[in-house]
């Protein structure tokens, strides 16, 4: 027989240091990426905010009861409350599509979803008015339908939702993959149809990303400025066409820098909820994550 003593379990080997660095090496690193957080994200905030104060909380809220300011603000909510639910039946249904379905184009499909993010919005907007302006290749038969697009609602619609439709389908697309189709397979097995299989099984599974794609959607299209900028003819008031950034120009090239700041503290905050709202959901997400493991 063995003796007992040769029957010690083994020794352990010390757990590996994941970094073999010195701390004052990981403190240099993370005093560095704190520095270029205050230096070129906390510092502009803080500003933004000093400057839309600095004649008082007087002048602060009655920047927001001038009618210019409150018509971009308008203009803004409505051209989102448009291009973000169109944006999200479009990605939903090109996710859909790419990652449960084989068919011959889904390469160039997906190359095109990826198209705004390689093309400059201003860009973007250019081609709009070479399409839809008066002298671009539609702009006479428009003109002979009273049609207007470029310089109007429309167009601003349109600028809008080219620049933020890959959010949603971007961020279902991997999603959808990496679920697979067995279950609506197997769905499709015992009987249900396309749509309960859309909503009974593949929506559950998607929300919570479906839902972190329409909060980057919208805050791109709240935003959004270069595409705008090209198709919009920067009236101001009830009749024009400014949104929230386009306006903030405006009465920053009029010299009313605090106004300017102002209605930019309302974009700012807007970005701040976003992110709040990002944060909530990547948590929620994965939290759903763990208790699926």
């Amino acid at each position: 027989m063995t003796p007992a003593s040769t029957l010690t379990a083994p020794r352990r080997a010390a757990p590996r240091r994941v970094t073999a660095e010195p701390p004052f090496v990981r403190w240099l690193l993370i005093g560095t990426a704190l520095l270029f957080l205050g230096l070129f994200l906390f510092v502009p905030l803080a500003a933004v905010f000093a400057e839309a104060f600095a004649k008082g909380i007087g002048f602060y809220l009655h920047t927001f009861d001038d009618v210019d300011t409150v018509a971009a603000i308008k203009r803004t909510f409505i051209v989102a409350g448009i291009a973000v639910p169109l944006n999200c039946v479009f990605g939903v249904a090109a996710a859909w599509a790419i990652a449960k379905f084989d068919f011959r184009g889904k390469t160039v499909l997906i190359t095109l979803i990826d198209l705004p993010f390689t093309v400059s919005p201003v860009v973007a907007g250019m081609v709009y008015v070479l399409l839809f302006g008066a002298q671009g290749l539609l702009g006479p038969w428009l003109l002979a339908h009273d049609i207007k697009i470029i310089f109007a609602m429309p167009g601003i619609v349109l600028a809008t939702m080219f620049v933020t439709f890959p959010f949603v389908a971007r961020e279902l697309i991997p999603l959808m993959q990496a679920q697979g189709r067995t279950e609506e397979e197997a769905a499709h097995v015992l009987g249900a149809s396309g749509w309960q299989t859309f909503w009974r099984v593949t929506m559950p599974n998607i929300k919570w990303g479906l839902i972190y794609g329409v909060i980057l959607c919208n805050a791109r299209a709240m935003g959004e400025f270069g595409a705008v900028s090209v198709v919009t003819d920067k009236i101001r008031g009830p009749g024009g066409t400014n949104t929230i950034p386009l306006h903030v120009e405006a009465l920053y090239y009029d010299y009313n820098f605090a106004g300017a700041f102002a209605v930019a503290s309302l974009l700012t905050f807007l970005a701040l909820v976003t992110l709040v709202l990002k944060t909530w959901v990547e948590r929620k997400n994965t939290a759903l994550r763990g208790t699926e493991n």
